[in-house]
């Protein structure tokens, strides 16, 4: 699996691209604020079409640049229902599907925002991936009254999950598991 990541934008959101391989169809994941450039930087360096668009959440810094993109490539964006209102734009309901032949696993991880969600990937190489958009960083959350959330989530991925957060650098289920102050007390 190609995993392509950039930060963007005043609060620098992470905006990824999700692909089988380089050279075919791919998934733009948070579409956030001032993507344009970096965006298309990324799709010529990979030979990549974008063949959808997904939303961990309907904030601004996630989903700012999804209309010009949508309108731009004729792919639609994907965003939970609950979310649907803090987006300005036209979505489809985000559901567990397949997107640009990749199997992803759609967890609802309300707190966030109501519509908040979290993306799970099981990669051909035998990896596991967890795309958690501002549910959960690198040793913080994205909100303090997200317990029950996590806790259920984190029940359901083992240590070696890579998680790909909204904001900041990647890190594991473990090391979160061991360290995140924040996950304290949730039995996660």
């Amino acid at each position: 699996m190609l995993v392509v990541g950039f930060g963007s934008g005043p609060l620098q959101a992470n905006c990824y691209l999700l692909a089988e391989a380089a050279g075919g169809p791919c998934v733009v994941v948070d579409p956030g604020q001032e993507v344009a450039g970096p965006l298309a930087a990324a799709l010529a360096r990979h030979r990549l079409v974008p063949a959808a668009l997904v939303a961990t959440h309907g904030h601004p810094d996630h989903v700012a640049s999804a209309a010009s993109l949508s309108a731009g490539h004729g792919v639609p964006l994907h965003l939970h229902p609950a979310d649907a209102e803090l987006y300005d734009g036209e979505s489809v309901p985000l559901e567990p599907g397949t997107f640009a032949g990749l199997d992803v696993d759609v967890r609802h991880t309300p707190g966030h925002t109501p519509g908040s969600v979290v993306l799970v990937l099981e990669t051909a190489e035998g990896g596991r991936l967890a795309l958690t958009g501002d549910t959960l960083f690198a040793g913080s959350v994205g909100r303090g009254d997200v317990t029950a959330s996590l806790r259920d989530l984190l029940a359901g991925l083992p240590d070696d999950t890579v998680v790909l957060p909204g904001h900041g650098p990647a890190t594991t289920i473990g090391r979160e598991r061991a360290g995140n102050p924040f996950l304290a007390g949730t039995g996660a």
